[in-house]
Order: C-alpha cells, then sequence, then structure tokens
C-alpha cells in the first residue's frame, strides 16, 4: 500500500456529484445530448482540405505596418 494512499476518503466534490446522479440519473445523457448539438459534427474532410489550403501565411509581426517608398 502506498504511503499517500487514503483507502476510505472521498473528497466533496465527488460526493456531491454522486449524489446529484443518484437524485437526476438522466443527467449524464442530457449532457451527452448537450454536446451533440454543438461539438460531436460530421467533418467534411474535402471542405477542410480546401480551407487549409486557401490559408494565407501570415507576417511575423502582424501589427507592423509596411514601410511607405516615397
Amino acid at each position: 500500500m502506498s504511503l499517500f494512499a487514503r483507502p476510505h476518503y472521498v473528497s466533496d466534490a465527488t460526493q456531491f456529484i454522486d449524489s446529484l446522479k443518484q437524485q437526476k440519473p438522466e443527467l449524464e445523457a442530457e449532457q451527452r445530448q448537450g454536446r451533440a448539438l454543438l461539438w460531436d459534427k460530421p467533418v467534411d474532410r474535402q471542405f477542410a482540405a480546401e480551407a487549409d489550403a486557401a490559408r494565407v501565411q501570415q507576417k511575423p509581426y502582424v501589427y507592423q505596418t509596411e514601410p511607405s517608398l516615397r
């Protein structure tokens, strides 16, 4: 056994999450639905390749103005 192991310790955050899941068992499914709305989208590989090909290289000093020739 490890010197720092606390086998019977459960943090306050873990206790809160466990009690929340017991009170509301559909919570995890709702979280997955919310994630699917915003993040889990199919990727159009052809569009992504075209966007990468159309990218213009940025100058090293973005805010420096071009010197004017007079």
